[in-house]
């Protein structure tokens, strides 16, 4: 079970986040239809308690993040949360940190380009292949698609990592999109330079000859209908280091529960994905490609 320390310290990273995020946003408010300018109301729980809730379900300790609200947040952790609401308040209040929270990834907690990039995707399914057509929450939204365990019905993340298993970036699209998608590299690859070293799956001359006018060079195993052709050796080990961004897979799937089918609303599905991934950022445990050698200073967030 995470220990309290960690929750103070996730805590104040988070908040000093968003004191220089309201902070910045302040009198800056959108127009309603009448031309004012309407406050946002405070709520008991403040944004950064809210992501620090969110974030701390994704460390392993619980299965079902309801238990964990009520006997965990509200119990264990009472003293720390004084003023929390009920589970039902907090489902409905928790997208409002959306917007904060996708810029406390973006700015804070991804990690940058190194030169060494990994990419892949895994598959998000909502339900069971059998229920697909009674799903009526992600109806006309999850699509049907193919991967190397099967059929899914749901979504797909592609993810970016860099060679210290840090995520720089990602995208989520249907499960019938392809990896070779270029929309989907016009997001990847916004960041990215060096070498982008992808499994099979990859292979794509049109997807090359993009990347490359970039500044980025596509790297890929051979297909067994392809001729054989001079690799660097370089490129050859690099390549037996794409493990680190399945780890990080595994990862999600397993430790940050990224994926399970109890899902009520389109909203909270995103507000899990993007706290698995924030949470992700917290972990000690990241696969490296380069160990005891580092290019330049990272500014991945951890504990003190």
């Amino acid at each position: 079970m995470t220990t309290s320390y960690k929750v103070t310290e996730l805590f104040c990273i988070i908040d000093e986040f968003c004191k220089l995020f309201e902070a910045e946003n302040a009198g800056k408010l959108l127009l309603a239809d009448d031309g004012t300018r309407h406050r946002r109301r405070k709520a008991s729980l403040s944004d950064s308690e809210i992501m620090t809730i969110l974030l701390l379900f994704h460390f392993g300790s619980f299965r079902n993040f309801k238990h964990y609200y009520l006997f965990y947040i509200k119990g264990t952790l009472k003293s720390y949360f004084p003023d929390a609401v009920s589970y039902n308040r907090f489902v409905e209040i928790e997208s409002r940190v959306f917007f904060p929270l996708m810029f406390f990834l973006n700015l804070k907690a991804f990690g940058r380009c190194t030169g060494i990039t990994f990419v892949d995707s895994t598959m998000i399914p909502v339900c069971h292949n059998l229920r697909r057509y009674a799903n009526k929450v992600f109806k006309s939204m999850a699509t049907d698609g193919k991967g190397t365990m099967g059929w899914c019905h749901g979504f797909k993340l592609h993810l970016a990592c860099n060679d210290r298993g840090e995520i720089i970036a990602f995208v989520l699209t249907g499960a019938n999109v392809s990896d070779k998608d270029p929309e989907v590299f016009k997001v990847l690859a916004k960041r990215l330079y060096g070498k982008l070293f992808a499994d099979k799956g990859y292979v794509s001359q049109k997807l090359f000859d993009s990347l490359f006018e970039d500044g980025i060079q596509l790297v890929t195993g051979l297909r067994v209908n392809m001729k054989n052709k001079l690799m660097p050796f370089y490129d050859k080990m690099m390549l037996r280091k794409r493990y680190i961004i399945e780890t990080i897979n595994d990862l999600l799937k397993n430790t940050a529960q990224i994926v399970h089918s109890r899902h009520r609303s389109v909203t909270n599905f995103i507000m899990n994905l993007i706290s698995a991934l924030g949470a992700y950022c917290f972990f000690d445990n990241k696969p490296k490609a380069l160990v005891g050698y580092t290019i330049e200073n990272t500014r991945q967030r951890n504990f003190f």
